[in-house]
């Protein structure tokens, strides 16, 4: 095998053990087995050298600049992966929707853990009722379940108007951001949104037209499907509402008793809504249900072709003469060997 230099070019014999520097200039000598094998199976090794010392030229021995101070960040430096700058902080007062807007995500924290305690009451009091048919209770226990499921539902009722009054406040105040940047005003009026998520019935509709309408102009199509799954769930919840109200009517005590089941169902569809509301606002402000911001994330088109990393080795003329003479001193062993053969024949016969 011959082993080819990588500066001067010329190429050497390899008799066993492979070499690595090339006995005329010192290079490197390229390997003549695969390139890409295994680091166990490698016969070379990667040599890096300095700049000024490729060619051999001496270091000069100058006086050394001082070092550079090290740069330091106060956060993970995130270059061109923000869209744009964050906005400085405004002198001007707040208005009451901003203020109203700001207490959006405890409210909404609050209420689904306030709705998640309704439903635990609601089946600790089902689980009373069963066990109610064979023996008595306590007076405690019940007094306990009646204080746990009048508490929590009046708590979740209460924390469900509050934090419908800092929805009002955080959509006025998104909707009047989205449409300023646009460089135009909001189309529906403060009262129209207002009307629009307190009527009952026609709130079940609006509050989805309200909150497309912001994905929409952002052209968020995460958002948007986001907004369409709490859409479906909202209708849902309200119609599970309603019918639990309903429920209450009746005067049997089974229908009361399943009454009671159902409203557990009605409480934990309540939370879940009120989760699922909370991711969609997040959304809409460039955040994850966690509250952590969402980075664009931006793909590179590698149109080049790949470049090797390692030149190929390419098969030099000077070795075709030597291959061919090697080839014909085999070719002639081979003629000898069996002219010695046809000999050895004629001689037994």
């Amino acid at each position: 095998m011959l082993q080819p230099c990588a500066r001067c070019g010329a190429r050497w014999a390899v008799h066993g053990t492979p070499m690595h520097w090339c006995p005329r200039c010192h290079g490197v000598l390229l390997s003549p087995g695969p390139l890409d094998a295994p680091a166990e199976r490698r016969n070379y090794r990667w040599v890096a050298r300095r700049p000024d010392q490729r060619h051999g030229r001496p270091v000069a021995t100058g006086a050394r600049k001082p070092a550079a101070p090290t740069p330091r960040y106060t956060q993970i430096p995130r270059w061109g992966l923000r869209d744009e700058p964050a906005a400085a902080a405004d002198a001007t007062p707040r208005r009451r929707t901003a203020v109203l807007a700001g207490w959006v995500t405890p409210l909404l924290l609050v209420t689904a853990g306030m709705f998640a305690v309704a439903a635990v009451g609601e089946l600790v009091r089902y689980v009373i009722l069963l066990v109610n048919r064979t023996r008595l209770i306590d007076p405690w226990a019940l007094r306990f379940s009646d204080w746990l499921v009048t508490g929590s539902s009046l708590l979740a009722l209460a924390l469900a108007l509050g934090s419908g009054v800092a929805l009002l406040g955080w959509l006025v105040e998104t909707r009047r951001a989205v449409f300023a940047k646009a460089g135009r005003s909001d189309p529906r009026s403060a009262p129209a949104l207002v009307l629009g998520c307190l009527i009952p019935v026609v709130n079940l509709v609006w509050p989805g037209v309200f909150l497309t309408e912001i994905a929409t102009e952002r052209d968020d199509p995460r958002a948007l499907r986001a907004i369409r799954i709490w859409w479906c769930a909202w209708v849902f919840g309200g119609l599970m509402a309603a019918a639990a109200l309903l429920w209450r009517t009746a005067d049997s005590l089974q229908v009361k008793a399943d009454g009671v089941l159902f409203a557990a169902w009605t409480d934990a569809v309540a939370a879940a809504v009120t989760v699922l509301t909370l991711w969609a606002l997040r959304l809409l402000d460039g955040r994850d249900l966690f509250g952590r911001l969402r980075l664009a994330r931006r793909w590179v088109v590698a149109v080049d072709p790949p470049v090797p990393v390692i030149e190929p080795v390419h098969p030099a003329r000077a070795a075709a003469p030597v291959r061919d003479a090697a080839d014909a001193d085999i070719i002639e062993d081979r003629d000898t060997d069996s002219g010695a053969v046809q000999h050895e024949e004629v001689m037994a016969k």
